[in-house]
């Protein structure tokens, strides 16, 4: 093992997962996200060691628990026969004022109209909408002819898939324990990566994806060719990012249902991030950019005459971009062939940071992560948690050496940007100035620089910046 894998074992202990062992426990063609896959292989080989006996037990799991599509007969027949079952499934509600009524969605059953006990919709308020992976206790409700209901499925347990202890003063003491190098490996790592295969700018271009995750109200747009795994750590990383590809979108489904009256994404998540967004359009853009605009300035939205409703959620925009011979952008103006609402200087100008995702290789074998790193489902509430840390801001302040720049958006992005990188890499907060200086600062007003740059290349209003530190 290398040393920062001994150490993370030795330190952290059971957060920590070989993700190696999930690669070999084969899933097939199921579906799921990578804290489902590490929870269930640490549930199963809890010794660290996937011999026959912990294959078989993974096997007994998958076939009883995490049923494919083409069982859903079976098992509903077990239901209608007076069986009880346990299923881990991505659980969805969606409530029917009409009705006074909630309806559960289970999609391994392709079922939308199951029931759920109410106290379950209280307790996990992320089941609403979205919806969440957990495991789930479903038996069969015969039809009640005096009450004039039809016979359902019904959930009356529900677990969701969380790390079930955090104590984030002691991971934030721990990080003294390693080097800078060692703790950015151990974090590329966790994403899923193989840190060796990338270079230290290529790994600080994987932890700006995370950026948006531990820090609050971060507005990025990733641009990239096909392949480089934009996508990746959104879909096996977090419970707290909801990840929406391509297509239209709704108002409804962004902000607020008031026919449903129901809050959307950017109330039930940390992150919302628009995959393939090249494709992207909207049911009503007049409608959508304009409160959109509002949100991505604010922070608050407000849609059909409803309250004002303020969230702390980010939004990302990840985009395929054509590259030269020299892999780089083929257009000097990057959203030459993006959807006309981002060529909108007045959008452009509320993203905080372009990531030159053009600068990482496509994603192969020997660039995914086989080896320690932190369990998905513990790191993934780590970045939430850290949201709310304080104390990283004023590191920011204490250590502010920007230049070239007084605009106020320039210094917003900037200071959160650094900020998201001084949680993730010196989250015990012991920091010198240079090394702030380097690691959170310089980053960050690279990040923001492409995006004056754009804006002085697309509307004359925009004098070109030099951003700068010292």
């Amino acid at each position: 093992m290398l040393p920062y894998e001994t150490k993370a074992q030795e330190i952290f202990g059971e957060v920590c997962v070989n993700k190696g062992l999930v690669q070999q426990a084969g899933f097939g063609t199921r579906s799921i996200p990578a804290f489902v896959s590490e929870w269930i292989v640490t549930r199963n080989a809890p010794s660290g060691v996937l011999d026959d006996a912990a294959q078989e037990r993974i096997r007994t799991f998958l076939n009883k628990h995490l049923p494919t599509r083409d069982q859903k007969e079976q098992l509903k027949a077990q239901l209608q026969n007076g069986e009880t079952l346990t299923i881990l499934d991505h659980f969805s509600v969606e409530i029917d004022l009409k009705k006074d009524d909630a309806y559960l969605r289970i999609p391994c059953l392709d079922e939308h109209k199951a029931g759920i006990e109410r106290h379950l919709t209280e307790s996990y308020p992320l089941l609403l909408g979205a919806g969440v992976w957990g495991v789930g206790k479903l038996r069969y409700a015969r039809p009640d002819t005096t009450e004039r209901k039809d016979g359902h499925i019904r959930m009356s347990e529900f677990r969701p898939m969380q790390n079930a202890r955090l104590d984030l003063d002691l991971y934030c003491e721990y990080r003294a324990h390693f080097s800078l190098d060692e703790w950015r490996d151990l974090l590329i790592a966790s994403m899923g990566y193989n840190p060796a295969a990338y270079s230290t700018a290529q790994q600080m271009h994987l932890l700006t994806r995370l950026v948006p995750l531990v820090q609050e109200r971060v507005n990025m747009i990733e641009l990239a060719p096909k392949g480089t795994g934009k996508s990746f750590v959104f879909l096996n990383l977090s419970r707290y990012a909801r990840l929406v590809s391509g297509g239209k979108v709704s108002a409804a489904v962004l902000f607020y249902n008031n026919a449903k009256n129901q809050p959307g994404l950017l109330s039930h998540y940390d992150l919302v991030i628009f995959d393939e967004a090249q494709s992207l359009s909207f049911d009503n853009p007049g409608e959508v950019i304009g409160v959109l605009k509002d949100y991505l300035e604010s922070g608050s939205f407000a849609r059909g005459g409803k309250q004002k409703i303020e969230t702390s959620a980010g939004l990302m925009l990840l985009a395929n971009i054509p590259l030269d011979e020299y892999r780089q952008p083929r257009h000097k103006k990057l959203f030459n062939e993006l959807p006309s609402f981002l060529s909108e200087t007045a959008f452009i100008d509320r993203i905080h940071a372009i990531l030159p995702g053009w600068e990482l290789p496509r994603i192969e074998e020997g660039l995914i992560g086989r080896g320690i790193g932190f369990k998905a489902d513990y790191f993934g509430d780590v970045l939430h948690h850290l949201r709310n840390r304080a104390g990283y801001e004023q590191i920011f302040q204490r250590y502010n050496s920007i230049s070239g720049t007084s605009d106020r958006r320039d210094m917003i992005a900037i200071s959160r940007l650094a900020a998201g990188f001084c949680k993730l890499l010196f989250p015990h907060g012991e920091v010198s100035r240079g090394d702030f200086t380097a690691y959170c600062i310089k980053p960050a007003v690279e990040l923001r620089q492409r995006v004056r740059d754009q804006l002085s290349l697309l509307d004359p209003e925009y004098a070109e910046v030099q951003i700068g530190w010292e």
